[in-house]
């Protein structure tokens, strides 16, 4: 528990080790994935599975902060595993190098699902496959300066129109924020504690600079 001790001073140790009982699912490893697993990954959790069929690129290092230089080409999900257990050697992490929809295929159970996808098209699928196996999930989504999150349960991403469009240019902090706000609402799901569903977190900076805060509840 010396590991933990500053968690363990929130919940308590019983709390700490119920959550090496956890598994969750990240899909992606790519900007949020890298801060997902980081956050997540040495908070407890007893398996964590990262699903992603790609490799480490150039261009998107500056916002995948779990790569080095050295890691170009190399498939993310491995690195990211790897990083992940060299922080923390009492979690399982399990990298699979594919793509969503061959990873459902496996049929492996979990707690919790969390997006760290960049297209909605999967997005949309990946809700699909929650409701069909009743597993609540956390989506994500971040464009220039700002960022969506929502812990889906009762509701469906079918509210929002899915499209396969070409992202804006993305911010490096944005990234980390938003995927914050996940794993905090991930972390606190996992440990028993509440946590607002079924609502919208729309996060921007504005015009003036002034990071603006909105909910918006979704429909169930």
């Amino acid at each position: 528990m010396n590991y933990f001790t500053r968690q363990v001073q929130l919940w308590g140790e019983e709390v700490q080790a119920s959550l090496t009982t956890k598994r969750i699912a990240i899909i992606g490893s790519g900007g949020l994935g890298s801060s997902l697993g980081i956050g997540l990954g040495s908070s407890g959790i007893g398996e964590i599975h990262l699903v992603d069929f790609d490799t480490v690129s150039l261009h998107n290092i500056h916002r995948q902060i779990a790569f080095k230089l050295e890691d170009e080409n190399k498939p993310k999900a491995k690195v990211l595993g790897s990083l992940l257990e060299a922080r923390y050697g009492g979690v399982k992490v399990v990298p699979h190098l594919m793509d969503f929809d061959t990873f459902t295929c496996k049929g492996i159970e979990v707690d919790l699902i969390l997006d760290a996808t960049d297209n909605l098209p999967t997005r949309a699928a990946i809700n699909a496959y929650a409701k069909r196996v009743s597993t609540p999930w956390i989506y994500g989504s971040v464009e220039a300066f700002n960022g969506q999150v929502c812990f889906f349960e009762k509701s469906s991403f079918d509210a929002f129109k899915v499209l396969n469009k070409t992202p804006e240019g993305i911010a490096a902090p944005i990234v980390m924020h938003i995927a914050s706000l996940q794993a905090n609402l991930a972390l606190r799901y996992l440990a028993g504690l509440s946590v607002k569903k079924d609502v919208l977190y729309y996060l921007y900076f504005d015009a003036a600079g002034e990071l603006i805060h909105q909910t918006f509840s979704m429909p169930v």
